[in-house]
């Protein structure tokens, strides 16, 4: 499916949006008949605006896609692919485009990794924004603030089933099928779901895990994080749940 549609669909179906449109759907039934659902359904989406957005419940949503796993330093592995995670564009203290936060994250460890098991690395990323692929930044960022040199670059793919299909198609020709597979522990089950359904044996390496940590105040607040780890955690699960419904990976 094109980046921008499923983006767009993705957007009516996940908070803050859905959570919106119901709030409108039940103001608007405030007049009308159908006044006692109007108000039931304005409770619920406060309600669900406010827990979704407490960093509490992101927090245990994110860590429902977690799981534990073997050290990958240690894993039978002939090569490392790591995946991108949004490009920062234009920046301007670097003079062009460069990588995002969450593809850094994702690269740091990648070339822990590197230099712990000496592999060669795949970096994967398109850009169905437009302009340069993203891998080729990551490439340009593992090259220059972390010493390591980039195999190959997956340049087209736009979503992660196509990064999946894409990376085989370069790797499988040299017989690397078994790979230490780096992104987001949160984003790790789909894109285990993805490689391995592309033909890959994926011993995962994730990164960035939501770890135990005292409670504050603050945790029960509604915040701009809270929200967006809700949001992310939802659409990790819709997305694996559309992969089973669809046959796709």
């Amino acid at each position: 499916m094109n980046w921008l549609i499923s983006n767009f669909m993705a957007a009516f179906l996940l908070p803050p949006l859905n959570l919106l449109m119901l709030l409108a759907l039940g103001t608007g039934l405030l007049h009308s008949r159908f006044a006692t659902y109007g108000r039931r359904l304005v409770w619920l989406a406060i309600a669900l605006l406010y827990l979704l957005g407490t960093p509490l419940v992101g927090h245990m949503l994110l860590a429902t896609l977690q799981k534990p796993y073997s050290n990958p330093a240690h894993a039978d592995a002939q090569a490392i692919v790591v995946l991108g995670g949004g490009v920062y564009h234009d920046a301007p203290e670097y003079g062009g485009d460069t990588v995002r936060s969450y593809s850094l994250e994702r690269l740091r460890y990648a070339a822990r990794l590197q230099h712990a098991t000496g592999l060669p690395l795949l970096a994967s990323g398109g850009n169905p924004e437009g302009g340069e692929a993203e891998s080729l930044a990551m490439w340009s960022t593992l090259r220059k603030d972390f010493g390591v040199d980039t195999r190959w670059v997956e340049i087209t793919s736009q979503n992660t089933g196509e990064s999946a299909r894409n990376s085989y198609a370069l790797l499988q020709p040299s017989g690397i099928t078994r790979i230490l597979l780096v992104t987001h522990a949160w984003h790790m089950p789909r894109a285990r779901a993805a490689f391995e359904k592309a033909g890959f044996t994926v011993l995962p390496a994730p990164t960035v895990y939501v770890t135990a940590r005292k409670l504050t105040l603050l945790d029960f607040l509604p915040s701009a994080r809270g929200l967006m780890q809700s949001h992310i955690a939802l659409r990790e699960w819709s997305g694996m749940v559309w992969y089973k419904l669809n046959g796709s990976g």
